[in-house]
């Protein structure tokens, strides 16, 4: 089309970058499938921002996007999440921010630092830090924006396995979830 006869096209997206858990993405892969050139200008990132103005290590991260929503996907990811030791970045609609955070409590631990990054790069911008069983109880009235939570990674393992883990993983595989 158009691009491989040389004009210059622009994807511009209301949900971020395209490679940050945005719907652009699939653009860019099919232009790359196809050969031709991308040239990226950086704009505003809720997820790297959040994680940059976040106060947790940032060396290692995971961008998670959304979680599964309910289900035995859900009890999975969340026990990968328990033991993964990378910073964890997660986007999650106001409404659910409270279930979230109880059920990232209960899984990695009430004690877990994060942050709760709302409306970034917007007028509004706000964090919210604590650990994640005051930040459950905060976001009982669920806040108004977009949101990004910014979660501590698990500290190394010493050897000893974490039996709620292994539990919801064992349950999880044998209700047909996948690894």
């Amino acid at each position: 089309g158009r691009i491989a006869a040389g004009a210059v096209v622009a994807l511009v997206s209301d949900a971020g970058m395209p490679a940050v858990s945005d719907p652009g993405e699939r653009v860019v892969s099919r232009v790359v499938e196809e050969g031709l050139p991308v040239e990226v200008v950086p704009g505003p990132s809720a997820p790297v921002a959040a994680l940059a103005a976040s106060g947790l290590p940032t060396q290692r991260w995971s961008m998670e996007g959304f979680l599964p929503r309910k289900g035995s996907g859900r009890s999975s990811r969340l026990a990968e999440l328990a033991v993964e030791e990378r910073t964890m970045v997660v986007l999650e609609s106001p409404h659910r921010l409270a279930a979230t955070l109880s059920d990232l409590a209960e899984m990695l631990g009430a004690d877990r630092r994060a942050v709760v990054a709302r409306e970034m790069t917007k007028l509004h911008e706000e964090f919210v830090r604590g650990n994640l069983a005051e930040l459950a109880v905060w976001a009982a009235e669920p806040p108004r924006g977009e949101v990004v939570l910014v979660v501590e990674g698990a500290p190394p393992p010493d050897g000893a396995a974490d039996d709620r883990v292994l539990a919801v993983l064992g349950e999880s595989l044998a209700a047909g979830a996948s690894t």
